[in-house]
């Protein structure tokens, strides 16, 4: 066999440790697969103290990630310690520098900062490798770059944050609304303690960002993402969903248009009978649309610790193996800066649901509102209820560009003294 492949460990959280385990527990076929010796030689954490269950024996301890990084008797480092810039950024560069290849499970760093360490990743000569970082343990970065390089593709879509589905799952299932099943959902660990990243749908577009620019090749641009996240969906909406034969899903979109890349996250009512609407619980899914190939669908866990550090052992054997390619695929210099697509030019069928003070002509004003604006409706339904007098009002809107659905909103909020909860839904054929 040939020289032993060195690694270094930089973060021993839930996917750090599980990676050791991984790497010890399974050496020798992780060996064999990669046509040399791998070896864990060294670690670095805030604690040496602190109980992770792991066995240490014969790995170094390193107190500074940094010192780590540039250590001479590593060739790979893996970066698992998160968060967008500061130490673990430090830690990458520092690693790329000194001529070491890197294995990061970290999306949000290579979100805002993909470009320019790919670019320092490829000016060192070295490999900077992130299967981790977008779908855990769906394959979906090898499947794009490699699989389907023969392919133009069109349109990458899908769910790209657990936790999303999982609440949004659970409230189909139980008609709970979303608070209570978000605090459901905290105490079982499916999110962190500050779950803003993935209700928001923050978490879902770092992904998204990474895979439309390995997808379309061009610069990631996380900016250019539109993102909405689930915390104004309510059980009244997963129940109108339902009776109107679609289920509510967060789902991520980069596609091209005619004016450009449009990268988008929110929240979308799809038929109930579709593959995507039928992805419960935890897992992910992701569709590539290709121009050979069609459509591919790739489904399985996308977080997790095991999931997670299955990704960064598959990274390390490619490493080992001389695979390297450039990070999105193509050189940085032949990466084009891509043009954003207005979502507000989108256009499809909507969902909407607005209150609005139970008073006298109110039904025939939100009408003429739509009309003006060029919106028509497919469906109408309206509920009283007791909350200060307000009336609910529930449309199916026929398929309009977006920009005019939303200055109808505007008006039809404006038309009352306080501000109403205003929710409203994209409905997407797949």
């Amino acid at each position: 066999m040939s020289k032993t492949l060195r690694v270094a460990i930089a973060g021993l959280g839930t996917v750090g440790a599980e990676t050791v385990r991984l790497l010890t527990k399974r050496r020798t076929i992780i060996s064999s697969h990669a046509g040399r010796p791998v070896a864990l030689v060294a670690v670095s954490a805030n604690s040496k103290s602190k109980d992770r269950g792991l066995d240490l024996n014969g790995i170094d301890w390193a107190d500074d990630p940094l010192a780590l990084a540039m250590r001479d008797d590593v060739d790979v480092v893996c970066e698992l310690i998160g968060g967008s810039d500061g130490v673990a950024k430090n830690v990458v560069e520092a690693a790329i520098a000194s001529g070491k290849s890197v294995v990061t499970a970290n999306k949000a760093m290579l979100a805002h900062y993909g470009t320019e360490l790919a670019s320092k990743a490829e000016n060192c000569g070295v490999i900077l490798a992130y299967e981790a970082a977008v779908a855990a343990g769906i394959p979906i970065i090898r499947a794009v770059r490699d699989g389907l390089v023969a392919n133009e593709l069109s349109r990458v879509y899908g769910i790209f944050n657990g936790t999303s589905n999982y609440i949004l799952t659970a409230m189909h299932e139980s008609g709970r609304d979303f608070n209570e099943v978000l605090a459901e959902a905290q105490e079982l660990g499916y999110t962190e303690g500050d779950p803003t990243c993935d209700i928001d749908g923050i978490d879902a577009g770092y992904k998204l960002s990474l895979l439309s620019a390995l997808a379309f090749g061009h610069t990631v641009d996380f900016k250019a993402v539109d993102i909405e996240g689930i915390r104004s969906i309510s059980a009244i909406d997963i129940a109108y969903a339902e009776k109107f034969g679609y289920r509510i899903k967060l789902l991520g979109f980069a596609e091209k248009t005619n004016d450009g890349i449009r990268q988008r996250v929110h929240p979308c009512m799809v038929a109930k009978d579709t593959l995507i609407a039928k992805v419960e619980g935890v897992f992910n899914a992701i569709i590539v649309d290709g121009e050979s190939v069609g459509a591919t669908l790739h489904y399985g866990r996308g977080a997790g610790a095991g999931p997670t550090a299955s990704a960064v052992i598959s990274d390390i054997i490619e490493i080992a193996l001389g695979r390297g390619t450039p990070v999105f695929g193509l050189p940085v210099d032949k990466l084009f800066v891509s043009q954003k697509a207005r979502q507000e030019l989108m256009r499809c069928r909507y969902y909407l649901r607005v209150g609005v003070i139970d008073r006298p002509g109110v039904l025939t004003h939100v009408r003429n509102i739509m009309s003006n604006q060029d919106v028509s409706m497919d469906l109408f339904i309206h509920n009283d209820y007791n909350q200060r007098e307000r009336m609910l009002l529930v449309f199916i809107i026929h398929e309009a560009e977006e920009k005019l659905l939303r200055k109808a909103i505007t008006e039809i909020v404006n038309l009352n003294d306080d501000q109403k909860v205003t929710v409203m839904i994209r409905i997407v054929d797949l």
